[in-house]
């Protein structure tokens, strides 16, 4: 069966919801944190060569840039098909090319001929590296997409902080670009001491952060849960975190080749304002914002939050469904979706959150709900009567519920 008919069956199969395979993603500069149910025998299921599996992508039409022992669809989500005892899959990004507006809308399709982000799960022991995801005119030099993201830390999955659960966020205000360079300049000789430039903040399961392209930012090791633009564009600007060397490779990653050895193209890629700015915390973290009257939707059944909400690009909710309810919910766009706790039916699917997971092996809590789905609203059933149903929601840019 061909692409497009898996693609057409399957939409029709889960009335507009597709159920879609996890999807799998080592780092070879990462220990994995071993908080995202990934059987522990698993964590290197592709070899000690590429690394750790410490990530989990979610509604993914981006492949992954590991460099060049990268699988050729690595960090791009399956959808997987059952009928009749046979079992057929098609990436998402095909079908998003098949179905378009069917799938995402027309006006996502019309605007971006793609599905223009997507989310993940981020578990590492330790802190990454202070490092820039670039604007869109740096990224487009290098034939990428800027790259803003967003964290939030989900409580279901951080029964521990790991080694360091605090962030470095851009730089102290006040920072020269010529204190940067120099640190730059230093990279290859050991601890460049960039951190020194900047601040940490302690991270609070429940909460997140903003982070917009060109700021700086050093990822604590509390699991993350990480809606972004579709694009896999970083530079890795720190040269030692904790034991670990950082290879040089990746401080001249998505740099033109022509720009190599340029120390003022790595201080040029960053948005200095944002940097610097001694306004931080107030401009870019962010505490869960019911999206209705709190006592509105206690009586309907579910209680929605805003938890990633400070950029255009795209947004993400947590919906929770109390014990022994039955909802219908509508959403303005298309979404991919990952469950996070309790069991029941979403439309004709049963929802799960499952306690562990081999490596290949198919789970029923990530869907992707298509936009003529989400207008009509999807029925979700919890059938407990003391665990609430709860998942996170990942739309795309320009969501017409969010108030910005």
């Amino acid at each position: 069966m061909g692409a497009e008919r898996i693609a057409e069956r399957a939409i029709e199969q889960g009335r507009g919801i597709l159920r879609l395979l996890p999807t799998w993603v080592p780092r070879s500069f990462c220990v994995p944190g071993r908080r995202i149910k990934l059987h522990p025998d698993d964590y290197y299921a592709l070899g000690g060569a590429r690394g750790g599996i410490d990530e989990r992508w979610f509604a993914s039409t981006t492949p992954a840039d590991n460099g060049p022992l990268t699988a050729c669809d690595e960090g791009l989500s399956r959808i997987v098909f059952q009928d009749a005892g046979r079992t057929d899959t098609v990436l998402l990004r095909d079908a998003v090319e098949t179905l378009r507006g069917d799938l995402i809308g027309d006006r996502l399709w019309n605007e971006h001929r793609r599905w223009p982000m997507y989310s993940k799960f981020f578990d590492n022991m330790g802190p990454l590296p202070h490092h820039v995801h670039h604007r869109t005119e740096h990224a487009a030099e290098v034939g990428q997409l800027g790259k803003p993201e967003a964290y939030y830390f989900p409580p279901q999955l951080n029964n521990h902080g790991g080694r360091f659960p605090y962030t470095f966020f851009g730089l102290e205000p006040g920072t020269t670009r010529e204190q940067v360079r120099r640190c730059l300049e230093e990279f290859t000789r050991g601890d460049n001491k960039l951190t020194n430039l900047s601040r940490a903040y302690r991270l609070e399961p429940g909460t997140g952060w903003n982070v917009p392209p060109g700021v700086l930012h050093a990822p604590g090791s509390l699991c993350t849960y990480e809606p972004q633009r579709a694009s896999d564009v970083f530079a890795m600007y720190q040269s030692l975190v904790g034991d670990q060397v950082i290879p040089e490779e990746l401080l001249w990653k998505d740099t033109p080749p022509e720009k190599v050895g340029d120390f003022n193209r790595l201080v040029e890629v960053l948005d200095w304002d944002q940097n610097v700015d001694p306004h931080f915390v107030e401009n870019h973290f962010m505490r869960p914002r019911p999206v209705r009257p709190m006592e509105q939707m206690e009586a309907e059944g579910c209680i929605e939050h805003w938890i990633c909400y400070l950029s255009d690009a795209f947004s993400a909710k947590q919906l929770t469904v109390l014990p022994g309810r039955t909802v219908t919910v509508r959403d303005g766009g298309a979404y991919g979706m990952i469950m996070m706790q309790g069991h029941g039916t979403m439309g004709p699917w049963p929802v799960e959150t499952p306690a562990l997971i081999r490596f290949g092996q198919p789970t029923h809590d990530e869907y992707f709900v298509s936009a003529s789905a989400a207008a009509e609203g999807v029925t979700l059933v919890n059938p407990s009567p003391t665990d609430p149903l709860v998942m996170l929601k990942h739309f795309g840019p320009g969501n017409p519920d969010l108030p910005l």
